[in-house]
């Protein structure tokens, strides 16, 4: 037996439904973010706004590692040997005209305010050798030099007179030439001695210059016959 039932309209109702649940599916758990996130940077921001930092503007002064110092208080920065002192502006520091260093030191202190030379160079190289202060040496048979107070060698070179003969000769650790003959000069090709006459030949009879000894002996030269001097 069949009972027949009204019809209702239910349409607007189930459309209704069906586009509510289409909304909630398109939101993803994702685009809700995470609750741990939103926690900790919820705490950051409230952190953030809840430090205060100290201002010793007129009260004191802060060095580069954060320690404090009263007005008038004498203190060295980390960066710096020179002193400040504390004042309502800000550290007011020293800032002396340091000496210059000696161009020899060869070592350094940086204790105080101003870099000091603890060690000076007290000594004199030359040639790859050191020499004392005001040591006297001969670095050859030329050369006479001192070590000076400034660290630096003074030399001076031997100078030489000009040898009186035409063949001098060097000895040993002596600097200038000498003759050991004594003076001499050319007749010729042959060597004569100065200052008196000197028969080269049967015929010609030679004597040097005075003083010349540089310039050729002056040569008299006679008739002669068979090796004989006609007279």
């Amino acid at each position: 037996m069949w009972i027949s039932m009204p019809r209702r309209r239910m349409g607007p109702l189930l459309s209704a439904a069906f586009l509510l649940l289409l909304a909630l599916s398109a939101v993803s758990p994702a685009s809700m973010g995470n609750p741990e996130d939103y926690t900790a940077d919820e705490t950051e921001r409230t952190a953030s706004e809840t430090i205060v930092f100290d201002d010793y503007r007129g009260k004191g002064c802060v060095d580069d590692s954060g320690f404090v110092y009263k007005l008038a208080e004498r203190f060295y920065p980390g960066h710096s040997n020179c002193p400040c002192v504390c004042t309502e502006d800000g550290p007011v520091c020293d800032q002396p005209e340091c000496p210059k260093l000696h161009p020899k030191c060869t070592k350094v202190e940086h204790n105080g305010c101003c870099p000091e030379c603890k060690e000076v160079k007290n000594f004199c190289e030359y040639r790859g050798k050191t020499y004392k202060i005001l040591e006297e040496f001969k670095p050859s048979a030329c050369e006479w030099c001192r070590c000076e107070p400034n660290n630096e060698v003074h030399c001076v070179v031997s100078d030489c007179a000009v040898p009186e003969c035409v063949n001098p000769v060097y000895e040993p650790e002596q600097c200038c030439p000498i003759c050991k003959n004594g003076p001499n000069c050319f007749a010729g090709t042959t060597i004569i001695p100065a200052g008196i006459e000197v028969k080269v030949d049967d015929c010609t009879i030679c004597r040097c210059h005075n003083g010349d000894w540089w310039k050729p002996a002056q040569c008299l030269r006679r008739e002669c016959l068979n090796g004989q001097t006609l007279s």
